[in-house]
């Protein structure tokens, strides 16, 4: 198993979202960065976890955890004009994006904060990919290691 961190802003996709939908399932759609793409569709895979991290907001942290219960396909949102992630040089045929389905596991009893684990940066989470300087990507990947400490921090 592998374990992922996925940065959502709350307003555009949130853990109440994720828990409204059918059987707390939803697709990971819109992501349109190569690296992020590269992993949706080669690394994920079916009983990974991941961390929601929701950026952009007056507490950027952690706040919940899902499953990826649906392995890396295309993503239809960049065929389609009307959908705001369109991308008319993707081709249908030979497609450029990529997706996931999540499933939401469970709520953290509290928001583990940017802050809070920039405080453990330079020992318990060295290395975290969150965590480094000038990181803008919406997936990065989680050592175990990390994983396991993180949830000791809830």
């Amino acid at each position: 198993m592998h374990y992922w961190l996925m940065k959502s802003e709350p307003s555009s996709f949130s853990v109440e979202d994720l828990a409204a939908a059918p059987r707390r399932t939803t697709a990971w759609d819109g992501v349109r960065n190569y690296q992020a793409r590269n992993m949706l569709r080669d690394q994920m895979k079916r009983g990974d976890q991941a961390f929601l991290y929701y950026s952009s907001t007056e507490v950027p942290g952690i706040v919940a955890i899902m499953q990826i219960v649906k392995e890396g396909y295309p993503d239809p949102t960049a065929f389609d004009r009307r959908n705001h992630h369109y991308d008319p040089g993707s081709d249908p045929r030979n497609p450029r994006w990529f997706m996931v389905d999540v499933q939401l596991k469970r709520r953290l009893a509290r928001t583990i904060s940017l802050e809070e684990l920039r405080a453990h940066a330079g020992k318990e989470l060295a290395g975290l990919a969150l965590l480094r300087p000038g990181n803008r990507l919406s997936i990065t990947p989680v050592e175990a290691a990390h994983w396991k400490f993180i949830l000791s921090l809830e």
